[in-house]
């Protein structure tokens, strides 16, 4: 279980990343980033003791993207760490977005058969998602997180003027996630998300409405550490979400991951209202506030066949019927949901004709 810090100062960031690291040699710490988080958020960190805790040797930095979290990478990281004499008492930090944590944790989980990481998520959608939970991983083989490992950081440390260097876009994809954890929690909850406002990520109440966020996902995965049950239900969206990412990509204009999963909100939850009952007016709300923040998807009735045989692919299936995680309430989750491919397409039909195509 990953113990969630917030630092609202700098100072209170490196006073706990000195508590932290204090626990180590000094030549054991090592840090991993990649080229937007090292121009943006390291020089953050490397004042005081820090910068003589971080010399560049043990700086380890990666090209942006998640194309880069790949074997290849992951070798650099290996390399790098033996290289300067990291031990099994070694410390990773992990600086940076979804792409750094991902990886950097799988390095750390496999480097001298583990060694301890703490991941700063550095993006909104890592804070919500990656950073927590425990799993890590690489892409391998053309195939999105092929090869990794259950591993939680032993800290996940989150101070939100990381998030000032980032566009819309970037903040509305951890905006998805929020939103998805919003709905599998609490009507309060729910509704705070509905309302935040994205303009200013340190505006009064943000902090508060994130580490709540952060916490439904925590509290999910404690329950259901390695996905054998109720932690499936943080699937929910990203069923049709990813048949959209692969189909935006195969049409050679990529959608982000975080819009993807909300406009995959949209037909799941039309799903659970359909088969579950889902009530009405929060199914609205939910379906205009996506609308609204993230706009639309274009694609038509033809492309159906291939956004269906996308939905065959997800890895959180059993044999060729397509499962889901719904809802019959906020809250009230269903997980292993068989869907037959007419109500699927119907769930489509409506997204189309909610987006005005």
């Amino acid at each position: 279980m990953n113990n969630i810090t917030p630092v609202h100062s700098q100072d209170e960031l490196h006073a706990r990343l000195l508590a932290i690291t204090g626990a180590y040699p000094q030549d054991q710490v090592f840090l991993l980033c990649d080229s937007n988080s090292h121009r943006h958020c390291l020089p953050l960190l490397r004042r005081g003791k820090l910068e003589a805790l971080l010399p560049e040797t043990h700086v380890i930095c990666l090209p942006a993207g998640d194309q880069n979290k790949n074997i290849d990478s992951l070798s650099l990281i290996w390399q790098t760490l033996s290289r300067n004499g990291a031990t099994r008492h070694a410390l990773l930090l992990n600086l940076g977005g979804g792409m750094i944590t991902d990886i950097g944790g799988f390095a750390a989980a496999t480097f001298k058969r583990g060694i301890g990481f703490v991941n700063l998520p550095t993006t909104l959608l890592a804070c919500v998602d990656a950073a927590q939970g425990g799993k890590t991983g690489i892409n391998f083989n053309g195939l999105k997180n092929e090869v990794g490992a259950f591993c939680p950081a032993r800290e996940v440390l989150v101070y939100p003027a990381f998030f000032q260097t980032l566009g819309k876009s970037d903040l509305a994809c951890g905006y998805a996630e929020m939103l998805k954890h919003g709905l599998l929690s609490t009507p309060g909850h729910w509704q705070e998300v509905i309302r935040l406002e994205l303009a200013d990520v340190c505006q009064a109440g943000f902090s508060g409405i994130l580490m709540r966020s952060m916490q439904v996902k925590a509290d999910i995965v404690a329950q259901d550490p390695t996905e054998n049950g109720l932690r499936k239900c943080l699937n929910l969206g990203h069923t049709v979400g990813h048949a959209f990412e692969s189909w935006s990509h195969e049409q050679q204009q990529p959608v982000p991951h975080g819009y993807a999963v909300a406009w995959g909100l949209i037909c799941e939850l039309y799903l659970s209202m359909r088969l579950l009952g889902f009530p009405k007016e929060p199914f609205q709300q939910t379906i205009y506030r996506i609308k609204e923040v993230f706009g639309a998807l274009p694609f038509s009735c033809k492309n159906y066949p291939s956004l269906i045989e996308k939905m065959h692919h997800d890895k959180k299936n059993s044999g060729d019927k397509i499962q889901f995680a719904l809802l019959s309430d906020i809250g009230q989750i269903h997980i292993d949901q068989v869907v037959d491919e007419k109500t699927i397409e119907e769930s489509l039909d409506f997204y189309l004709d909610f987006m005005g195509y």
